[in-house]
């Protein structure tokens, strides 16, 4: 049986298509059809803009420990590939719905409702991610947002001449991934140089860029004197940047979170980048994504 056809939404500016397994973005275009996102294409990667939840990249053994029993979790968690349901929607906005289930359990033995509303306002879609608390107990979790944007964009400029500029100077080592795709103990040199990053392919050799000590809450993708692409994350204290050398896309990626560090064997709860949603409360999560944000 084929997915469900996307769910559209719609400005005179900005357009979006979001399918219900995973609640994906699936595409985005601008006033004049011009498509920012990936398509997909498996000769490089299958995935467009997927929801990281409840774990962000790795974990240890492919397992994470709740109360000192084993779970398996899978890379990036179960949210991108479990099917949501619509909740609300309207022309220009949508919100899906994610439950604990017994599948869920299986892997994640918490009760949760995870609200995903995808609403555009003129030239910006805005992604918002609420996780609901329904239980008695703390529920530990991470999230992440894993959009990846055309390389080049369609406004002109060589990809060679693509830069990410930050919303101040980024100066702090960052993180990197190794060979079991755990985080390494050591930091590394940032190849920041002041706000400005030259995205080249030779920098996703050893897997994503991975901003730990992040002081920017957005970042703008683009070529100099084209049109440019802001990526806003208020809430969102860490980025991963990532592509695969070669690929004709680039991943701009707000998280909470982070894969385990190499040897991890604590808590789930315990590990770096985690919250705890308290009983009966709820935690906002959110990327904004500005598709004419002016010139580079």
């Amino acid at each position: 049986m084929s997915d469900p056809a996307p769910v559209r939404i719609a400005s005179p500016r900005l357009s979006a298509e979001v399918s219900l397994v995973g609640a994906q973005l699936q595409r985005l275009q601008d006033e004049d059809g011009r498509d920012l996102l990936w398509d997909g294409d498996p000769a490089f990667w299958t995935g467009r803009a997927p929801i990281l939840f409840p774990v962000i990249g790795c974990v240890n053994g492919d397992h994470i420990r709740v109360d000192g029993r084993e779970y398996p979790m899978a890379k990036h968690g179960f949210a991108r590939h479990h099917p949501f349901t619509v909740v609300d929607q309207a022309p220009d906005a949508v919100t899906f719905r994610l439950e604990a289930d017994e599948g869920t359990r299986e892997s994640y033995p918490f009760e949760f409702r995870l609200d995903l509303t995808f609403a555009i306002d003129g030239a910006a879609l805005a992604v918002d991610a609420l996780l609901h608390n329904p239980n008695d107990r703390p529920l530990p979790a991470s999230l992440g947002f894993h959009p990846a944007l055309r390389w080049p964009l369609p406004y002109g400029g060589d990809r060679a001449l693509h830069r990410v500029r930050f919303e101040t100077d980024e100066l702090a080592p960052i993180r990197r991934i190794g060979a079991d795709q755990l985080v390494r103990p050591q930091p590394e040199p940032t190849p920041v140089v002041g706000d400005l990053l030259d995205v080249a392919d030779g920098l996703f050799e050893d897997d994503a860029l991975i901003f730990d000590r992040l002081s920017s809450r957005h970042v703008t993708f683009g070529a100099p004197g084209t049109r440019a692409v802001r990526v806003s994350f208020p809430f969102m204290p860490w980025l991963g940047i990532w592509t695969k050398p070669g690929a004709p896309f680039l991943c701009i990626e707000p998280w909470q979170g982070i894969a385990d560090p190499e040897g991890y064997a604590g808590e789930f709860r315990d590990k770096p980048g985690v919250v705890e949603v308290a009983p009966g409360d709820a935690r906002r999560f959110g990327v904004r994504i500005d598709t004419d944000a002016g010139t580079f």
